[in-house]
């Protein structure tokens, strides 16, 4: 789907406040409240808009551990691919997985309830003989920033 730079700005108007009337999305991205609504419902039935959500701040009501981990697989056959992410997607503390190219073949982001959880996961997926080569923790001790990709479309 193409979109052009007031459907970008549609997008990055819902993602800084998703709860906004449509009447001030309207006015936010300068068009009549019947185009802004048009144009919003294009995004939402293309799949554009996959659904709204509140960004919680789990730091208020409960302390985590982050911990973002590198992970090389021992072989490279598409199956072994399949068995790892088949497996990660059955955990709930890793929140992201990345497969990437250049050394790492997957970057994982856990929250844990602390370090010995961490360590458990990691001992679990070892022991589900996933073919994990060698694995890499680096513990988060602080998000300096945490932002959408969308915003790099978005230029006024």
């Amino acid at each position: 789907m193409k979109l052009d730079k007031i459907d970008l700005k549609i997008l990055s108007a819902l993602q800084s406040d998703g709860r906004m009337t449509k009447l001030r999305l309207a006015e936010a991205v300068n068009l009549s409240p019947t185009a802004c609504w048009e144009r919003l419902s294009r995004l939402e039935k293309s799949g554009v808009i996959a659904g709204y959500s509140a960004r919680i701040n789990t730091e208020r009501f409960a302390r985590r551990t982050t911990v973002l981990v590198e992970i090389m697989l021992k072989s490279h056959q598409q199956a072994d691919f399949q068995r790892f992410e088949a497996a990660v997607l059955k955990e709930p503390a890793i929140i992201s997985c990345d497969a990437t190219g250049g050394g790492v073949d997957y970057m994982l982001k856990v929250v844990a309830d602390d370090i010995d959880a961490y360590q458990r996961l990691i001992d679990r997926l070892l022991r589900l003989d996933l073919g994990i080569e060698r694995y890499f923790t680096y513990v988060v001790t602080k998000n300096v920033k945490t932002t959408d990709a969308l915003q790099t479309f978005v230029t006024d």
